[in-house]
């Protein structure tokens, strides 16, 4: 379970960026692309805010879309699955991603 390291990373980021103030609330941007599950990232994170002496941030998840340009015919599109990236109108697998493999704190609310 992948989710579990990545909590302890965002710990790590949010602590060091609250330089000693309590966190209240976490928010991250995550692309479609990476692979998280939503549900097992919650899960680890009420694990890894009480190891860490966070128990009351909550984490806040942005999802991100995939989006790829065509180079084959220039058009962007949405992906809808991170197993198949491909042109959805030309079916051609010479694209570019746009957006969808974010992973970063995006913002900390500190008391």
């Amino acid at each position: 379970m992948h989710e579990l390291s990545l909590c302890q990373a965002i710990a790590g980021v949010a602590k060091s960026h609250a330089a000693g103030r309590h966190v209240d609330l976490v928010r991250v941007r995550i692309g479609s692309l990476r692979q998280v599950v939503p549900d097992s990232l919650s899960f680890c994170w009420t694990l890894v805010r009480d190891a860490e002496d966070m128990p009351d941030a909550e984490l806040c998840i942005e999802h991100v879309a995939a989006q790829v340009r065509c180079r084959a015919c220039d058009g962007q599109s949405e992906i809808t699955s991170p197993w198949s990236i491909w042109c959805p109108q030309c079916e051609s697998s010479d694209v570019e991603v746009l957006r969808g493999n974010e992973f970063l704190v995006t913002s900390l609310e500190v008391s």
